[in-house]
């Protein structure tokens, strides 16, 4: 028994992202100056160093309650899954985690077959013993697709709301939560009402497991999603060009600037 677990350790291929990444620039305190698509053509910004609070709790209410309680598979919910599919005689439910999906987002998302599961769960079972439950939470934030070719919830949150993901509202992060759950269909460009509804249906959940009062909830639902994608800063673009270039092996690049400054001095200028 031990020498099959090890052979399916050293067989199973472990979580990892090759895909390239935007390259980021931040002022001295971290508000965001500009940012580079990356090479492939998305924005994706590099791993987020922790992940909201209310994305947090939106994103688990949503996709994967049990994500605590579970080593990357979670038997309850695939035992109900089965139940339903077979009751509807189709597929309505696949029961995977957030780590399994986290899996076949590192295999960028192949074909939905039996064997690609058995793969995921595998992919997660291991992905569970090598790390922890706050990387896979990072991870997962920061690959998620979110609509267009906008990836995780750091490059979402600016190009969404203008933002930091760090102040978001519950019903900001509640919207964003429920992107990666059909990316190509559901995005604020097209198909506002269903967007809207989901949202709204998830800050329900959210208060019916008390994460939100009855008067935060209310309040919650008459917050508007984005009519559009939002152009990122532009504050510092010769500085933006310039650090891309020095070679440290890092697309997030911490500088000295002040973005109140910058922003009068480029209206200055102008």
């Amino acid at each position: 028994m031990v020498i099959l677990c090890i052979i399916w350790y050293v067989l199973t291929p472990r979580l990892q992202f090759g895909q390239s990444y935007s390259h980021v620039l931040y002022d001295r305190s971290g508000l965001l100056l500009g940012a580079q698509i990356a090479d492939d053509g998305q924005w994706r910004f590099p791993m987020i160093d922790t992940v909201p609070r209310h994305f947090e709790a939106a994103i688990l209410a949503f996709e994967d309650q049990r994500f605590y309680d579970h080593h990357g598979v979670d038997f309850l919910s695939i035992g109900r899954a089965i139940q339903q599919n077979y009751r509807a005689e189709r597929v309505v439910s696949g029961a995977s985690t957030l780590t399994m999906q986290l899996a076949r987002m590192s295999r960028n998302k192949p074909q939905r077959t039996y064997l690609q599961k058995v793969i995921e769960i595998s992919i997660a079972l291991k992905a569970e013993v090598q790390n922890t439950k706050t990387q896979l939470l990072q991870y997962y934030t920061s690959h998620a697709p979110m609509g267009g070719n906008v990836v995780g919830l750091e490059a979402a949150s600016w190009r969404y709301f203008g933002k930091s993901p760090y102040h978001l509202s519950v019903a900001e992060s509640a919207m964003l939560a429920v992107l990666p759950n059909a990316p190509s269909l559901i995005h604020p460009g097209k198909n506002r009402q269903r967007l809207l509804d989901k949202r709204n249906t998830l800050l329900h959940k959210l208060m019916n497991i008390g994460y939100l009062s009855s008067t935060d909830y209310e309040l919650a639902l008459l917050e508007p999603i984005p009519a559009r994608p939002k152009r990122l800063p532009r504050l510092a673009p010769h500085a933006l060009a310039y650090t891309k270039n020095i070679d440290d092996n890092t697309a997030k690049k911490l500088t000295t600037i002040d973005h109140n400054i910058q922003s009068m001095a480029n209206a200055t200028a102008q």
